[in-house]
């Protein structure tokens, strides 16, 4: 039997198996626990990082008594992909909080794209980040996600759930004048959309296959879903023909969905009257295929 030296303690010569010893206890000292979130709480979440860049945040609202069975709006700012922010949106969500307070929310930031940087994939790529953020258990909700994007938020929404969503999470889109095709004359033939090719792909106009890739009435698929979409006649920035590219496609495969035009309206800027409308027929297909 191995007994310890106390006089080479007192001479202050710490034997190295003791110095293993505190070693050991030190390394199972316990991390600090994850957050969890109280499922009988609602909360209010700001700035939660996906992400390990600055703009890899969202705003969160959890539910109170949720489950995993609580599904989750998503909501993509606009902006031309090189600009806006979630704070776009903080209306929105507000809304959203009031007619439907059993769903979850997040309004995410993502990486805003330059001529050096541009947009795809990394935006493609902060929305699948973003989503599997929220669909963490600490969370406490489902993976079931209706798309709200308005702009390049719309692209984005569409773009992604038709093309990057193999497992069919998201149920739903929201799609507010988001640009659908970019192969459409007048977007490719009018000098004026020249340089939002150079933000959104890299190579620009010259870069037919990432065109076509880019392009969501091109990624239409019969397992696509429900599609609500709404867009301005008189739109100085998304084509009107965008609308009927989209629907035309989603039409040929046999995906549910319902356009709007609205004559005489911009960039989303509706008038009272088509306000009112605009927020009537997104209550009725949100209550339809995502209650």
């Amino acid at each position: 039997m191995t007994h310890l030296n106390f006089n080479l303690l007192k001479k202050g010569a710490l034997p190295l198996f003791c110095l293993l010893i505190l070693f050991t206890a030190a390394c199972k000292k316990k991390k600090p626990a994850e957050t969890t979130y109280d499922v009988t709480q609602a909360h209010n979440l700001t700035n939660i990082s996906y992400g390990s860049d600055n703009y890899q945040k969202m705003d969160i609202y959890l539910p109170a008594n949720r489950n995993s069975s609580t599904k989750v709006f998503v909501l993509i700012h606009g902006g031309g992909w090189g600009a806006g922010d979630k704070a776009d949106f903080t209306e929105m969500l507000n809304s959203l909080k009031v007619y439907y307070p059993n769903h979850a929310i997040i309004n995410i930031n993502y990486r805003l794209a330059t001529q050096a940087s541009p947009a795809f994939p990394k935006q493609i790529d902060d929305i699948q980040l973003a989503l599997n953020e929220i669909s963490l258990p600490k969370y406490s909700v489902s993976s079931n996600f209706f798309l709200f994007g308005a702009s390049a938020g719309g692209h984005l929404s569409l773009l992604y759930a038709y093309g990057y969503d193999p497992n069919h999470h998201v149920k739903g889109i929201c799609n507010t004048v988001g640009p659908a095709d970019f192969t459409d004359p007048n977007y490719l033939n009018n000098p004026i959309f020249a340089p939002s090719y150079g933000i959104l792909i890299s190579g620009g106009t010259q870069n037919s296959s990432l065109i076509q890739a880019v392009s969501p009435a091109l990624r239409v698929t019969a397992s696509a879903p429900p599609t609500l979409s709404f867009y301005g006649e008189l739109d100085p920035l998304v084509p009107a023909t965008q609308m009927d590219r989209l629907h035309n496609a989603l039409d040929s495969l046999g995906v549910y969905n319902e356009k709007t035009m609205y004559q005489g309206a911009g960039h989303g800027d509706w008038n009272p009257t088509q306000a009112n409308d605009y927020v009537a027929k997104m209550v009725l297909f949100v209550n339809a295929y995502f209650p």
